[in-house]
């Protein structure tokens, strides 16, 4: 799944977002001194089941990696996906 590549910092609005069929995935954060805190991960009904919320999770770290920020995962969804994604644990504080 090459979803990820479509993921877009709305830093406006502070969260990751992925469209698909013309429903949002979104990742909450909060910016912070060299990190984003992830705090909520939420997919529209619509979505579920099909990966959308791996391909966001996957597309936002990339992003906090090309930063050179570091993450915070306070949502459990994130947490989990940091826990089974080992390219992204050195990107934990």
């Amino acid at each position: 799944m090459t979803l990820h590549a479509d993921v877009r910092d709305n830093a406006a609005d502070s969260r990751y977002e992925l469209t698909v069929d013309g429903a949002t995935a979104v990742a909450v954060y909060e910016l912070r001194d060299g990190e984003i805190a992830f705090t909520h991960t939420e997919v529209p009904k619509s979505l579920s089941g099909q990966g959308i919320a791996s391909a966001l999770a996957k597309g936002a770290l990339e992003d906090v990696r090309a930063r050179g920020l570091k993450a915070v995962p306070l949502c459990s969804f994130f947490a989990g996906y940091i826990e089974r994604n080992p390219e992204f644990h050195d990107l934990v504080r």
